[in-house]
Parts: C-alpha cells; sequence; structure tokens
C-alpha cells in the first residue's frame, strides 16, 4: 500500500567513491520499513556516482604551480613549497574572466614580504573564473594553498599539455633536487 524509499550510503574503502544504494521498498505499514529483515527482501539497485570531493589528479609545472583537473576545467594554484618559500603573502593579482593563455604565459602575480613571483599558466585555455577572495584575504594562500588557496580555474583547449607536468612522486624529488642546491 504504502511506496516508500530507501537510500543507504556505504563509503568503501577508497573514500572518493561513494556506493549508493537505493532501494524501493513497497509494504503495508510504513513501520515495516525500518526492519532490518526486510531489506534482505528488496530488490537493490546499485548505482555508483562520485562525491563532490571525488579523487583528482594534480599535476605540478617546475615553477610550483598546481593543476586539479576536473572535466575540461583546470584548477590552478601555487604548491606548499612555493607559499613557504615566499613567505607571509600580502597582495594577489590575477588575469580576470575570459582571458585567453597560451602555456606559459604570465597571468598573475603574487607578492609577498620576501618577494614577488609571477604565476605561469601551466596550459593553454580561457581563464573561466579566479580567487576573488584572495583580492581581501590573501593570506589564504599561505593557510590552504592547495585548497581555498586556488588562484584561477583554467577551461583547458588542449589536455595533451597535462603529460607534461609532473605527478607527486616527480615533484616531490624536484623539491629536494632544489633543496639540495641551497
Amino acid at each position: 500500500r504504502t511506496l516508500q524509499f530507501v537510500e543507504c550510503h556505504i563509503l568503501p574503502r577508497n573514500p572518493s567513491i561513494m556506493l549508493s544504494l537505493v532501494a524501493s521498498v513497497t509494504c503495508r505499514a510504513a513501520t515495516r520499513v525500518a526492519t532490518p529483515h526486510l531489506i534482505r527482501s528488496v530488490a537493490i539497485r546499485p548505482t555508483l556516482f562520485f562525491s563532490q570531493a571525488r579523487t583528482m589528479s594534480v599535476k605540478y609545472t617546475p615553477e610550483h604551480e598546481w593543476v586539479k583537473v576536473d572535466g575540461d576545467v583546470a584548477t590552478v594554484g601555487i604548491t606548499d613549497y612555493a607559499q613557504d618559500s615566499l613567505g607571509d603573502i600580502v597582495y594577489v593579482e590575477l588575469d580576470e574572466a575570459d582571458t585567453e593563455l597560451g602555456e606559459g604565459d604570465v597571468c598573475g602575480a603574487v607578492e609577498s614580504v620576501k618577494a614577488a613571483s609571477d604565476i605561469y599558466s601551466p596550459l593553454t585555455g580561457v581563464v573561466v573564473e579566479i580567487n576573488a577572495d584572495l583580492a581581501d584575504e590573501p593570506g589564504t594562500i599561505n593557510t590552504d594553498p592547495m585548497g581555498e588557496g586556488w588562484l584561477l580555474k583554467i577551461k583547458m583547449a588542449n589536455t595533451a599539455e597535462l603529460d607534461a607536468l609532473m605527478d607527486d612522486a616527480a615533484y616531490s624529488k624536484f623539491c629536494k633536487s632544489e633543496d639540495d642546491k641551497q
């Protein structure tokens, strides 16, 4: 008589993927829906989808920018290594949305109490969004460089350019070699 919908979320060992099991349950009394023995007799249609925190590979440039890709949009920021080297960041200047960029083009600058550094576009594309919050809170880059401290988002024109960027292991090795030079 009563159609009930039960939604169960199970987090597998890989926390970046959430498995959602949605079951439609037909019962005579709504109180019976909550009883565990009924769940065994329910037809379950599993569906797999990605949560908002899905795994996105991170790539790095020799200029210490990071890139996280989601579809055809790349979020760009400076690495923890870069912000640590710069010190307290006091000013951020970024290109505006709809600006066309080539790989290696200057797309902004970051100034700290120690130095100023240009930001280079790691990819060819069009700026679709900038982190406007950084105008008032540039120190966010120091406190959360790979999260809330992102700089801009670029709609990529050529995803093959990602192949030239470093993965985590290569970037760690690169940073170690940079430290050894000093």
